[in-house]
């Protein structure tokens, strides 16, 4: 019996210790992980924004995001942005979060005690924002983020993070769009398509078809079951340019000529193209409608944000 009593006690010592030593790896590779896709995320971002390691990002670049969210409050539901400000002293960045109503008016504005490092951690987010709003706000739910890229106080592009059901799982990409809401360029950043099919939408020829494209054209967009003219598919390889393939002028004459034309097709690999599309118009026609309103309130009342 006390043979059993101690094979049963080591037993369970073992079991603990090696759970212990299995939670520690777990939390520090997890940390690692979510390290590594913040860094990929950047360089995503940083790609875009047409920097890389031969053309490194500026000292002065700045990358504030602006989380939104869903907000119940009783019977009632607003949206919540989470803003960057400039201090009072402009050394510093803040956070205030503004809510608006479904029709796009201004409810409110708090302060909130965060610092910028805390801010990409949704507890601590939720937080502080628990700790500003009424008390009889029932649920508030993140809905989405995006990015603006500015230097020396011009801002250069709003990054849009976006998702759409590609043929297996969901695609992941992220959107640059200008001052004016053109795309400036589109990267996928994660999918589970076919390789040889559907894995093309990697490839320059099929994202850079909807660059220059603005908000407007990009509501109409559809995807055409036609091949690319060579013309057209050795434009949009901008990799594999020859020095001097193409002047300023030439450019401008191409960029004329295929702007407003709708995105062909990967061959043996429709749903996957309509996937993206149907994932870019989603993601841009709403992002505008949005920011518009967003804009107007942070004129209205004075908001100093950081971008």
């Amino acid at each position: 019996m006390k043979e059993i009593v101690k094979i049963t006690i080591g037993l369970t010592l073992t079991c603990l210790i090696a759970a212990g030593i299995m939670g520690g790896v777990f939390i520090i590779t997890a940390k690692a992980k979510k390290h590594n896709e913040y860094l990929n995320f950047k360089e995503n971002m940083l790609a875009l924004l047409g920097y890389n390691q031969t053309n490194p990002a500026p000292d002065s670049l700045q990358l504030c995001t602006v989380y939104r969210y869903l907000i119940y409050q009783g019977d009632k539901t607003s949206l919540g942005y989470m803003l960057p400000v400039k201090s009072k002293d402009a050394k510093d960045i803040r956070y205030q979060f503004i809510r608006v109503d479904l029709q796009g008016q201004f409810v409110d504005k708090f302060d909130l005690e965060i610092e910028t490092a805390q801010t990409t951690d949704l507890k601590d987010r939720e937080k502080a924002l628990a700790a500003v709003l009424p008390k009889d706000v029932n649920q508030m739910i993140f809905a989405d983020r995006f990015i603006v890229a500015s230097n020396k106080d011009k801002r250069l592009a709003y990054l849009l993070p976006g998702k759409s059901p590609g043929f297996k799982t969901n695609i992941n990409f992220m959107l640059a769009l200008n001052s004016k809401y053109s795309i400036v360029g589109l990267q996928i950043l994660e999918h589970q398509e076919d390789p040889g099919l559907g894995d093309e939408i990697e490839r320059e020829y099929f994202k850079n078809q909807f660059t220059g494209k603005d908000s407007e054209r990009v509501k109409t967009l559809k995807v055409i079951k036609e091949p690319l003219p060579d013309e057209q598919l050795k434009y949009l390889e901008k990799s594999k340019w020859a020095k001097d393939a193409y002047s300023e002028k030439d450019i401008k004459a191409l960029q004329k000529k295929y702007q407003d034309k709708d995105i062909c097709a990967i061959t043996g690999a429709t749903i996957s193209s309509v996937a993206v599309v149907n994932g870019v118009k989603n993601v841009v026609t709403k992002f505008v409608y949005r920011v518009k309103i967003l804009e107007n309130i942070i004129s209205k009342q004075k908001i100093t944000v950081a971008f």
